[in-house]
């Protein structure tokens, strides 16, 4: 099953298909997925954007 590493919320508890596509992933640095809710993704979207690589801007 997956949930939010943030704030526990499950994926499947996700009713409207807009709100599950917006989940998020990251791989951690030992290599697991780690997934962010829509509404986390949406909360910490500047901590996420911090991580790509400076020719995306």
């Amino acid at each position: 099953m997956t949930s939010c590493y943030r704030c526990g919320r499950s994926k499947s508890s996700v009713t409207d298909a807009l709100e599950q596509l917006a989940w998020t992933s990251e791989r951690s640095r030992d290599g697991a997925v780690q997934w962010l809710c829509h509404v986390c993704s949406k909360a910490h979207a500047r901590d996420i954007e911090g991580k790509l690589p400076a020719e995306y801007w």
